[in-house]
């Protein structure tokens, strides 16, 4: 494996990671309303973008402009899978050790916004007592739910990958 791609999928997956630990802890924080917030989950999801476009970039000009779609890929996801376990590790410590009374707290607020989003879109009572019912019996922040999760991450982050890896890639040129 090329250095320069495991020294930035590394580096950036550290920073990452440390940057999700600073948001989790500065929502957990300032209020816990905020984890159910669709504004700051999205920005969230921006801020990761953009931290990914800068990572492949500063590869490719570390690489002398040439990157292929397999150091492109590999680069980002080295970096997102650091990044999701470091986040990971952080939140089970922090939902199931330091805290466990903030779940529970976090799973009202949920059940209170989705009740509210529900019924805007006007979900009959029969569809919302069960999705409160599922809601109740799942502890989103459980070790073995928050591993789950992090699969499903790890999955979404190596397709988000394969996207950006074919955006950075270097055009190759077949001869004529």
């Amino acid at each position: 494996m090329n250095e320069i791609v495991k020294k930035n999928g590394i580096t950036y997956g550290i920073i990452t990671g440390i940057l999700s630990i600073l948001i989790t802890t500065l929502i957990y924080i300032i209020d816990l309303k905020l984890f159910t917030s669709l504004w700051l989950g999205f920005s969230t999801i921006a801020m990761y973008i953009i931290i990914g476009v800068i990572l492949l970039s500063k590869t490719r000009k570390e690489l002398k402009g040439v990157l292929t779609f397999k150091e492109a890929f590999t680069t980002y996801f080295i970096s997102a899978v650091i990044a999701i376990l470091i986040s990971v590790v952080f939140n089970i410590v922090l939902f199931n050790f330091i805290d466990p009374s903030a779940k529970a707290t976090i799973k009202e607020l949920t059940m209170k916004y989705t009740v509210e989003m529900l019924q805007k879109f006007n979900t009959p009572a029969s569809a919302i007592n069960e999705t409160i019912k599922s809601l109740e019996e799942n502890d989103q922040f459980s070790i073995s739910k928050l591993l789950q999760g992090s699969i499903f991450s790890i999955i979404v982050s190596a397709i988000f990958g394969l996207i950006l890896a074919a955006f950075f890639k270097t055009k190759s040129s077949f001869p004529q």
